[in-house]
């Protein structure tokens, strides 16, 4: 068996044991699965970790897994996601938040559910990516992957002190040079 990131989505992930996908990649299918249900399963998976990073305890973290899910020890599930609790990330939004699916909900080749997405909040979006295994008829987590990420597209920045922005007109017939400034129009 192999080690699976999910999503690779740096710098936080959970590493699990997946088992051996069929020799014939077949493209993932749509799950069906209602809009609820998909609720049930981020928002639960989410605030799990959440608790898990203020409390520093994983183990309802992991028991709430699928089994390849609970090879990973809460000690290592601990240390996979030490910076998000030393960087104090707060997901507690998560629970009132409509999340912004990137990945609709899909049966992959290996009969995992996966789905990714964000939360987009203000001044960070939590962005995530979700695997789920069934399990005696429900779907358990089998790996998770949270980052922050920009909520809003940033502007540049200014430019330094000293160095002034011209704006250097041109006009329909006369494309700018190499240089920026514009060639004079044929007579």
């Amino acid at each position: 068996m192999i080690p699976l990131v999910i999503g690779a989505i740096p710098p936080y992930g959970v590493l699990a044991q997946t088992p051996q996908l069929p020799p014939a990649q077949a493209a993932p299918k749509s799950a069906q699965i209602d809009r609820n249900g998909v609720l049930i399963l981020i928002r639960s998976a989410l605030i799990a970790l959440d608790q898990a990073n203020k409390t520093g305890n994983y183990t309802v973290l992991r028991d709430l897994g699928a089994p390849g899910f609970q090879a990973n020890t809460a000690a290592r599930l601990a240390e996979i996601f030490v910076a998000q609790r030393r960087d104090n990330i707060d997901l507690s939004g998560v629970a009132v938040l409509d999340p912004q699916l990137t990945v609709l909900p899909q049966i992959e080749p290996n009969g995992m559910l996966r789905m990714a997405g964000f939360f987009p909040s203000v001044p960070t979006q939590v962005n995530f990516d979700l695997l789920y295994a069934p399990v005696s008829g429900q779907w358990r987590l089998f790996g998770i992957s949270v980052n922050l990420g920009q909520a809003a597209p940033t502007a540049p920045n200014a430019p330094s002190p000293g160095i002034e922005a011209k704006s250097v007109p041109t006009t329909k017939n006369s494309p700018p040079t190499a240089a920026g400034k514009p060639t004079p129009a044929p007579k």
